[in-house]
């Protein structure tokens, strides 16, 4: 009898690519235009180096994110939303409305 594969919840699967603080706040800068490393940090505020790297180099394995290198001197890097990235953004959108109105409903605190 041949094992069966388990199937694998899509929406826990895609959490899981989304997930980590700084992935979705890198996709909605990069929805909003192409931007170059520099630009993009300064536009994430409280990300370090470290992280903004190694969270491109992960968007850009999930083929999320695009990296484009222009052969200019000196060097100039772009990154940009890849067509996978680009399919997010209305789901994403969607997901903003819906926390628009949760905290319309329940005002979180900083208290806790």
């Amino acid at each position: 009898m041949e094992e069966s594969k388990q199937i694998q919840c899509p929406v826990t699967e895609a959490l899981k690519i989304l997930g980590g603080k700084w992935r979705i706040p890198i996709l909605w800068k990069l929805a909003e235009e192409p931007l170059r490393y520099n630009e993009l940090k300064r536009r994430l505020a409280g990300i370090t180096n470290i992280m903004l790297t190694r969270s491109l180099r992960e968007l850009e394995q999930y083929r999320l994110v695009e990296r484009i290198q222009h052969e200019t001197v000196p060097p100039n890097v772009e990154y940009l939303l890849a067509e996978d990235g680009k399919k997010l953004i209305p789901a994403l959108n969607l997901i903003k409305e819906w926390g628009i109105e949760v905290i319309e409903e329940y005002p979180f605190s900083d208290k806790n």
